[in-house]
């Protein structure tokens, strides 16, 4: 099997030679971009050697004004695939595509409507303030925001088409707001899972795969189970106070399920490379080879030696 094989195959619960892999992290800023960027991307894959190759992101929606009042999200202008943040991305993809080896599952980050609302006002307020505006301004006046999260989310639609367009296998969706001290149960509902469920039907409609990635602690996961019909991996952060793997394929049922490992203290961080491959041993033979990847709760440490990684994905060949 090449790594397309494996991952497409652990995808449908067909058997697989080996359990495929999927690590990913955050370059430094000079290394994130251009040039740099793309080099650092095929380094990374190089020397980790995982099956599931995924770009990162940092073309993020930018900065078009102060948002203080429910009315500034007025401000939040429509954007699409012709804009110079989303113009870079797709660069940069391309010319990765051009280099990297073609037998890869390659996916293109994707960050949810959430995250990407989040992008434009975090440098100026921080990450908490602005979530907690959010909810303050969807009790006051939800109307600018949600329509503001609607141009975003059209935009976003935008992007994931081209990714599936150029070559990419699917996405790799960042999917924020199911933290349970933000959103309620029932704005969730109403006003962020459409919106997801918007991007996530563009890459199905292109035939496309979709890895959804729930971040951040203390999530109520049962807010992604209408997701599940449109979603062929979930991952999330078993280790943030969030539920076990043997609970999530409990509650996400027949889908490919990914994670196992911490992402930035535990064996892969602190251990040695016995421990390391002891550990991957230790959850696959504990929760199964199929429909498995192996992976993280999120991003590992930018500094981390690739060498780590590649001792974990070579664990689950032996």
């Amino acid at each position: 099997m090449n790594k397309k094989e494996r991952v497409i195959a652990a995808i449908k619960g067909k058997e697989v030679d080996h359990v495929p892999s999927c690590f990913t992290l955050h370059f430094a800023e000079q290394e994130a971009f251009g040039e740099a960027g793309i080099k650092s991307h095929l380094k990374f894959f190089k020397e980790t050697n995982t099956d599931i190759f995924k770009i990162m992101n940092e073309n993020l929606v930018p900065y078009m004004g102060d948002i203080k009042t429910p009315d500034d999200w007025n401000k939040i202008k429509t954007i699409s695939i012709k804009d110079d943040f989303m113009a870079a991305q797709i660069e940069m993809i391309e010319r990765i595509l051009d280099k990297c080896e073609p037998d890869a599952f390659m996916v293109g980050t994707l960050h949810g409507t959430v995250a990407s609302s989040i992008h434009p006002i975090e440098a100026i307020y921080g990450y908490e303030p602005v979530r907690e505006l959010f909810c303050t301004h969807m009790r006051e006046n939800k109307t600018p925001m949600i329509d503001a999260y609607k141009r975003i989310t059209e935009g976003m639609c935008q992007l994931a088409e081209k990714y599936i367009e150029i070559g990419l296998d699917g996405i790799y969706y960042a999917a924020l707001g199911g933290e349970n001290y933000y959103f309620t149960d029932e704005e969730f509902e109403k006003y962020i899972a459409p919106l997801d469920k918007m991007i996530l039907q563009t890459v199905k409609q292109n035939n496309g795969y979709n890895i959804l990635h729930m971040c951040k602690d203390k999530l109520n996961l049962d807010r992604y189970k209408s997701y599940i019909k449109l979603s062929d991996v979930v991952n999330w952060g078993i280790y943030e106070d969030n539920i076990s793997l043997e609970e999530g394929r409990k509650l996400f049922g027949d889908v490919t399920i990914m994670g196992g490992l911490q992402n930035r203290a535990g064996v892969l961080v602190d251990g040695t490379d016995e421990e390391i491959e002891q550990e991957v041993k230790s959850i696959i033979n504990s929760f199964g080879k199929q429909k498995f990847i192996l992976g993280a709760d999120c991003t590992l440490p930018t500094e981390i030696s690739y060498k780590r990684v590649n001792v974990a994905v070579n664990a689950t060949k032996k």
